[in-house]
């Protein structure tokens, strides 16, 4: 078996090895090989983990925690890297060990490997999740330009194969060229989808009280389930995010996921992924800057909910 994992020194927010102490544990997926566009994800995880090390001490400005002393880096997955089932393969028991002990934090590597994450999370929760998923693009085309499985058809998959609850799926940011049967999927089968479009002008969480509305009323009426969270950086306009792999215009900006996520923070999360950061093409480390930040106010969120417990 090759790979390209490996344990950096460069750990995210300098985070020790975990032990089965530790509650929140960040690990890499440092695989690209079912891109469309752009290689380089695979190298998302080490640059994603050097970003976040701008924060300091990571102590949140909105929560007043810090993960720090919560939290530990398991380092890259050991993978193969020229098998999209042999790398989904690898993942279920390496992943299926980390997320029995701890709440995980997956930094990527491309979007297929998600589906190989809620594989393991409804394995283990033996229910399907709720899902919130911010992205460019839809991820529900049947086929990947004719090979039956990719990036970009994992949400088909998911709900195909029962991972998630139709009508707990909530798709942000999608605004990428494709035909209204992949495009609609998800609202097709119930569930409900906030475009580019439909989030222009809203950044504050007043403005995006709407949303946040709706989200947690799909949620309440299925009992609120356990929510998985995928975060694919192009959700963001490129201006914020150049580096990945498929970028498109138009995008959320910045301000739009803090919020989404700072509000959102008391949802029954059971773990998150950010993925498709490709350093190659970044300017200034915009894009891993992001992804870091978004990664430590998750952690952050998740930190400051089990210290003051609260109605979702």
């Amino acid at each position: 078996m090759t790979s390209f994992a490996f344990l950096s020194q460069s750990t995210f927010l300098r985070a020790p090895a975990p032990s089965l102490a530790t509650p929140f544990v960040v690990a890499g997926v440092a695989w690209d090989g079912a891109v469309t566009n752009r290689p380089g994800a695979r190298f998302g995880p080490r640059a994603i983990r050097a970003a976040s090390h701008m924060l300091c001490d990571a102590t949140h400005p909105l929560f007043d925690v810090s993960p720090l002393g919560a939290l530990g880096d398991a380092g890259d997955l050991a993978l193969p890297n020229t098998s999209l089932e042999g790398m989904r393969a690898a993942m279920h028991p390496l992943v299926a060990e980390l997320i029995s002990a701890h709440h995980m934090c997956w930094l990527g590597g491309d979007h297929s490997i998600t589906l190989a994450l809620l594989r393991c999370y409804r394995a283990w929760l033996g229910r399907p999740l709720a899902l919130i998923h911010f992205d460019a693009h839809c991820d529900t085309w049947t086929d990947h330009f004719g090979e039956p499985s990719g990036h970009g058809t994992w949400v088909y998959e998911a709900m195909r194969e029962g991972l998630v609850i139709n009508e707990c799926i909530t798709q942000l940011g999608i605004r990428s060229a494709g035909m209204r049967a992949a495009r609609e999927y998800v609202s097709d089968q119930g569930g409900q989808i906030f475009t580019a479009r439909d989030l222009r002008g809203l950044e504050s969480p007043r403005q995006l009280a709407g949303v946040l509305g709706a989200i947690r009323t799909r949620l309440a009426a299925h009992a609120n389930p356990p929510v998985y969270l995928s975060l694919d950086i192009d959700c963001l306009d490129p201006a914020f995010a150049p580096g990945t792999g498929t970028p498109e215009p138009g995008g959320m900006t910045s301000n739009q996921v803090l919020s989404l996520l700072e509000e959102l923070a008391a949802l029954p999360f059971v773990g998150m992924d950010c993925v498709e950061v490709a350093p190659p093409y970044d300017h200034a480390e915009l894009t891993s800057q992001a992804a870091a930040a978004f990664v430590w106010t998750y952690l952050c969120g998740r930190i400051s909910r089990e210290a003051t417990p609260s109605s979702f």
